[in-house]
């Protein structure tokens, strides 16, 4: 076979003068690393505020534009990290702007900004904006909850809501609640934990009891929620694929006017001792109903450490694996 022609190699010089490059390449050249390790075909090398590229005529535009939209996030206030140049790579890939996309923020809290880190997230923040319900279905680590929390903040902030109910299936995860020391509400803590932590990272933590006090924010069981008619709320349902079907249900009818819900979960870790999870059947059922989203979230969107992305993608090929030998051992 004749061998294919080598793309035009080309040579680009420019300057950097919007911002300190460092912002840009991070310090002891972070930053560098990752653009570099986005096109791994492209020379970069950087002399003060001069950049040269050099390599494949496409690799080196591709990389031009990569370092651009860094720049216009820096100039956005967004204070990079090597993942969000990995990110940004993969957002140009699908001819989109990460410097418009990437740089929504949701909050401002402790000096950070809460924004969408990728296309999936940031569908599911305009998802939950576009909707009454939204399910956010996905691994860990993918932002899930957080994001829904930081809406359910900036709701109460803007005076959309007048409270934020949050809830979760006290479902046992290898642990009895029996065996739990303390009182019921000691028992049924840990479950609860992970939205109090979330809670304290966006609001002001000695404001945080105040307003639970006077029941502007809710955290309680699911159990807690039969009967009740949520209005003027934004309501998120954690941990969903914990939930039975009966469940889910009686939670999704405790809708009432001027709310929202925002439900979470992760198909893959039902600890319901059935395997019947709510969160299964209701993304069967209702998928084709008006004012309602699913948004599925992967591995990709994991912002917690790279390795995390990584093993959940090594778990879900094993799980494939051991599902294809039952399929085929079934079949026989």
């Amino acid at each position: 076979m004749p061998k294919l022609p080598k793309s035009n190699q080309t040579t680009l010089s420019f300057s950097i003068t919007e911002v300190d490059p460092v912002a840009i390449f991070g310090t002891e050249d972070s930053l560098l690393r990752s653009v570099e390790a986005s096109h791994p075909e492209v020379s970069v090398l950087v002399r003060g505020n001069e950049v040269t590229l050099s390599g494949a005529e496409s690799e080196v535009f591709a990389a031009k534009k990569l370092i651009d939209e860094a720049i216009g996030l820096s100039l956005k206030g967004v204070a990079l990290v090597p993942a969000d140049i990995a990110r940004s790579a993969k957002v140009i890939e699908q001819s989109l702007s990460p410097a418009q996309m990437l740089s929504q923020s949701i909050l401002s809290s402790k000096g950070k900004s809460i924004r969408p880190k990728t296309i999936n997230q940031k569908n599911y923040v305009d998802a939950i904006d576009e909707n009454t319900i939204v399910f956010g279905i996905g691994p860990a680590g993918t932002g899930k909850t957080y994001l829904a929390m930081a809406k359910a903040v900036q709701a109460l902030q803007r005076k959309e809501v007048s409270r934020i109910i949050l809830t979760r299936p006290a479902v046992e995860a290898g642990e009895r609640l029996g065996f739990l020391p303390g009182t019921l509400t000691d028992k049924i803590d840990p479950y609860l934990r992970p939205l109090f932590d979330a809670l304290h990272e966006m609001m002001d933590p000695e404001l945080v009891p105040k307003l639970m006090a006077t029941g502007t924010i809710e955290v309680a069981p699911l159990a807690f929620m039969r009967g009740r008619t949520l209005n003027d709320s934004f309501i998120i349902l954690d941990e969903a694929q914990n939930t039975t079907p009966e469940q889910m249900k009686m939670f999704l009818t405790r809708l009432g006017f001027n709310s929202k819900m925002v439900v979470t979960g992760d198909v893959t870790q039902i600890d319901l001792p059935t395997g019947n999870s709510g969160l299964k059947v209701a993304t069967s059922i209702l998928t084709n109903v008006d004012d309602m989203k699913f948004c599925q979230l992967d591995s990709s969107d994991v912002v917690r450490h790279s390795l995390v992305g990584r093993i959940v993608d090594a778990y879900a090929k094993f799980e494939a694996k051991a599902n294809q030998k039952i399929n085929k051992g079934s079949s026989r």
